[in-house]
């Protein structure tokens, strides 16, 4: 299991954001980049030293500090699109090759490069912004139904990694609840969103207030909609 590459972002315009500009451009950094834990979400960005995340109300923050995607999901997606995706197109922060990224357990920690250690928190939820980045028409739809979202991680441990460094999965969790059923949890199968209550104290806060609410609610209620399957 292997890191090709650590991906950066640069601010570039975009409308239809709080801030007018995004980071989603991510491009391969040429040398080692420092990684630690930004701060709470709304104040902390990116874990990444260098890495552009300007609207902070949405993205970055200790829980949502790197974003990890695959390059065999990379591959799928090029092979559909009929387009070549270099690394960072999808705005990961870490293109991985070997790692079950979607499969991975919610709580699951990676040790990446000698230093490094990283949990696993929760699926990426697509958005307007990244289908326009894309430029393919119905992007949020397709990338839901392929439920293959890549992940979001916090830093337990900072350290610096690179290109090339090995990624090894340290700890795995006895739960079931995986990247990808919190994925459809939070978009197209909301009965779901209960289980993720077993992931524990890693579960991302806001992912718990979610699930602590539908588990509230009376029996036989409706379900509330999910955001990607709204958007």
């Amino acid at each position: 299991m292997q890191l090709l590459t650590v991906n950066l972002g640069r601010p570039l315009p975009a409308a239809h954001t709080s801030t007018g500009c995004t980071g989603i451009d991510k491009r391969p950094a040429d040398g080692p980049v420092a990684v630690t834990a930004p701060g709470p979400k709304g104040i902390g960005a990116s874990g990444l030293a260098g890495d552009a995340v300007l609207d902070t109300r949405h993205h970055g923050g200790n829980d949502q500090a790197v974003y990890a995607y695959a390059r065999e999901d990379l591959d799928g997606w090029e092979r559909e699109l009929g387009r070549e995706l270099p690394n960072g197109t999808f705005g990961e922060n870490l293109t991985t090759r070997g790692v079950e990224i979607s499969g991975a357990l919610i709580g699951e920690r990676w040790r990446v490069g000698p230093r490094l250690l990283l949990e696993v928190t929760s699926p990426r939820i697509p958005c307007r912004l990244f289908q326009e980045w894309l430029g393919e028409h119905g992007w949020i739809k397709r990338f839901t139904r392929a439920a293959a979202p890549g992940a979001y991680l916090r830093v337990l441990e900072a350290g610096e990694i690179r290109t090339g460094d090995a990624v090894e999965v340290v700890h795995r969790p006895g739960h079931g609840v995986t990247v990808a059923l919190m994925f459809q949890a939070l978009t197209t199968r909301p009965e779901l969103l209960p289980r993720l209550l077993e992931a524990g104290a890693a579960l991302h806060p806001e992912a718990r207030a979610k699930a602590e609410k539908q588990l509230a609610r009376p029996e036989g209620a409706r379900p509330e909609g999910a955001q990607a399957a709204r958007a």
